[in-house]
């Protein structure tokens, strides 16, 4: 019975030591890129942008490459991305990378090509 326990308690702690590392490497390597979503209020586009991609962007693989970040086009342009040329035209879509643009999307091209437009640009990113 000692046995047992013995195996378990090294399996058990083997395996926590996995998971960590891993989690470790997930929350390292995802935490540069960001979308940022160029939003305002009264955008009619941009209505139809929180409906239909804004609800999901977290489900997707796009969402975990790039996390997806509001910035209103009416406000100040955010300190941190003042070496991104700041965007008045909503809803545009701006991939960063280490504060470096990589991909710009502006406007709304419509349900069925949005995905395939954001995925390439997504697909700009380093692996």
């Amino acid at each position: 019975m000692n046995r047992k326990i013995h195996l378990w308690a090294i399996v058990s702690g083997a395996m926590a030591a996995m998971c960590f590392l891993l989690l470790q490497g997930v929350a390292s390597s995802g935490s540069a890129a960001e979308m940022i979503y160029v939003q305002r209020d009264g955008c009619p586009w941009c209505k139809v942008v929180d409906t239909t991609v804004v609800p999901i962007w977290n489900k997707t693989e796009e969402g975990r490459r790039a996390p997806l970040r509001r910035v209103d086009s009416d406000a100040a342009w955010p300190e941190d991305l003042k070496d991104i040329t700041p965007e008045r035209l909503t809803p545009t879509f701006i991939l960063v990378e280490d504060g470096e643009e990589i991909a710009r999307l502006r406007g709304y091209p419509g349900e069925h090509f949005i995905w395939p437009m954001i995925t390439e640009m997504v697909g700009k990113l380093p692996q």
